[in-house]
């Protein structure tokens, strides 16, 4: 299991690192068909639907690494006990909110798709088909905390902190 979840942190990084070459693309396609007078519709929509996907995709990888900010000045006054407890107390707190933010995520797809909203720019994209880059994101980032609340209730140390030793 723990190889699973190490890999589907690390596909999710690649596709955010891929959407943000989305983004690349559909800027410069923009900036060169403009300079030869030539107008493709939708280009900006597309570079922040790439954008979106990017961001959401890459919470899960960047929370297991640790690379999310921190306020680590609370938890270096606390004892180590003190510091366990309130890094799960956090954890616990991040779970119920990551959770809802996947399902509400995944209820805009539905309602998307349900009402078949489109995209008011020209390209007009059925929203929900970029919106499922943040549905999956959203659902990553919550199994990742989900995972680390349970390595952490089990004593295991912050998976950035087992990182930085075997490197």
């Amino acid at each position: 299991m723990r190889r699973f979840l190490d890999t589907l942190y690390k596909v999710s990084g690649g596709l955010a690192a891929l959407f943000i070459v989305g983004v690349l693309a559909a800027i410069v396609t923009s900036i060169v068909t403009r300079q030869m007078g030539i107008y493709i519709g939708g280009l900006d929509a597309y570079a922040g639907y790439s954008m979106a996907a990017a961001g959401f995709l890459a919470l899960g990888h960047t929370f297991k690494r640790g690379e999310h900010i921190r306020v680590n000045l609370l938890l270096a006054a606390l004892p180590p006990k003190g510091q366990m407890r309130l890094d799960i107390f956090a954890l616990l707190i991040a779970c119920v909110l990551s959770a809802s933010l996947a399902v509400f995520s995944f209820k805009l797809v539905l309602d998307s798709f349900t009402y078949q909203d489109v995209s008011t720019s020209d390209d007009a994209t059925p929203l929900w088909i970029p919106q499922i880059g943040m549905a999956v994101g959203t659902c990553i980032f919550f199994i990742a905390i989900l995972d680390e609340t349970l390595r952490r209730l089990k004593g295991h140390p912050a998976s950035q902190e087992q990182e930085i030793h075997h490197e």
